[in-house]
């Protein structure tokens, strides 16, 4: 219920903004509003104050502004200058490029309001290195603290992450520069090429391999009839020795366990102060493609080094807003750079998402809080801005893109050519929006 909660409210606000965009220039630009309608269908509700109807859908994904218009039907000689298609041609494009710009706008307020809160953040530094990894093949080690990627300074780990993914989209090889545990500069180049689909694929994603996070050879959680549960082991167990090997630390542990399916360990541990000796057999568990051995415990967290790694940013109302207007840019850019990268290629389709991931993301960070569900909205905001921009026929960037034309040539694009447009524009929309949900049932349904 939370999760359908989540995604009506984040629709219902995301498609109001955009829609109110468009009627706000709109009247604006002195042109008559027939209709405001949230939703497709037939109308569960109907107010009209005044000589627009206001209308609420049952179907809850989209909108629309119904303007005045001689194409679509008569309209009275006392009207004819308030209908849309006798506007000049910059105030119908001012008129479209409004919705695009409305859900611009809100994510700009969107991550004030987050911002402004004082925003948790976590220093640049490295907790782990997951073995086999882009990341582990470059050099990295825990305790480096990361500089800039790609030649842009970072000073958090979403700064990271976002650099990550931007670089990523011009190749699969980003320099990095470190300052080591010593304090020496050191430089590194994760190259993801070299390790597959999948690993670019995470790298896309902003993960080459590497986490802030940092955990000790001890056991957290345990799961209920898990190999460990059944061998006796206890959250809270110190990990000291397998095979009579010391252990070194957490990862350590996971590699020999991954690595030994089916084959007997003896584990060496201690508890409350005394050593134990432990034998157990890994379950053999199939995982993208391969065979890897599991025993069902989850790590201890280094607190002390959680309590290094966080901080708070802290900044004053207008500061707050300039990061806000900042962070809406760079997410819109990454936007913008991902779909061209689509389009030739350099990032996989498999990336695209449709509403039931989105209403899935919108549960989970309802759960989470308040602050990352607006973060949330804010992100899909940009998104639905940029999408809606793109210059495809049946979207807001597809009028424009005609208008445009109109402006160069000094007349109209003939209703044919548009009508052709439009015929084109829906096939192409209507197959992203079946690849994105082949993509939602893959991801929440598929495994």
């Amino acid at each position: 219920m939370l999760t359908l909660m989540a995604f009506l409210l984040a629709i219902g606000l995301l498609v109001t903004f955009h829609e109110l965009g468009h009627y706000w220039v709109a009247k604006l630009c002195g042109v008559k509003v027939l209709r405001f309608s949230l939703g497709f269908g037939s109308p569960l509700f109907r107010f009209r104050p005044r000589e627009t109807e206001w209308v609420l859908c049952p179907i809850p994904l989209g909108g629309y502004v119904k303007m005045l218009d001689e194409r679509e039907g008569p309209v009275a000689p006392s009207e004819r200058g308030r209908a849309f298609n006798n506007q000049h041609v910059l105030k119908r494009m001012a008129i479209v490029v409004a919705g695009p710009l409305a859900n611009l706008l809100l994510a700009v307020l969107l991550y004030w309001g987050v911002i402004a809160q004082g925003v948790p953040q976590l220093r640049p530094l490295v907790g782990t290195v997951i073995a086999q990894t882009p990341a582990a093949s470059a050099g990295f080690q825990a305790g480096d603290r990361i500089l800039s990627v790609a030649g842009q300074p970072v000073s958090n780990w979403q700064d990271i992450r976002l650099a990550m993914v931007g670089a990523a989209m011009s190749g699969g090889v980003v320099p990095v520069q470190v300052q080591t545990s010593s304090g020496a500069g050191a430089a590194r180049q994760i190259d993801a090429g070299r390790f597959g689909d999948k690993a670019m694929l995470a790298l896309q994603q902003g993960d080459p391999g590497l986490s802030p996070a940092r955990f000790l050879p001890v056991l957290g959680a345990l799961e209920e009839n898990s190999v460990a549960a059944r061998a006796g082991l206890k959250a809270g167990d110190k990990l000291l020795a397998v095979n009579g090997v010391a252990l070194r630390s957490w990862e350590e542990w996971v590699q020999i366990v991954r690595n030994s399916p089916g084959k007997d360990l003896a584990l060496r541990i201690e508890r409350k102060g005394q050593a134990l000796e432990v034998k157990l057999r890994p379950l053999a568990v199939a995982q993208d493609d391969e065979v890897v051995g599991r025993i069902g415990v989850g790590p201890m967290p280094d607190r002390a080094w959680n309590d290094k790694l966080s901080f708070t940013l802290h900044y004053d109302a207008l500061g707050a807003f300039w990061a806000a207007w900042v962070k809406t840019g760079d997410t819109a850019w990454m936007s913008v750079k991902f779909l061209g990268n689509m389009l030739i290629g350099h990032a996989s389709l498999d990336n695209l998402s449709g509403p039931l991931t989105i209403a899935n993301v919108a549960g989970q960070t309802a759960r989470e809080g308040l602050t990352p569900y607006l973060e949330f909205l804010a992100l899909i905001s940009v998104s639905i801005g940029i999408l809606n921009l793109l210059p495809i026929p049946v979207l807001d960037g597809g009028h424009l893109m005609y208008y445009v034309a109109e402006l160069v040539r000094g007349k109209p694009v003939s209703e044919r050519v548009q009508l052709l447009g439009q015929k084109i524009g829906f096939i192409l929309l209507a197959s992203l929006m079946a690849f994105a949900m082949l993509n939602d049932f893959s991801r929440l349904f598929g495994g």
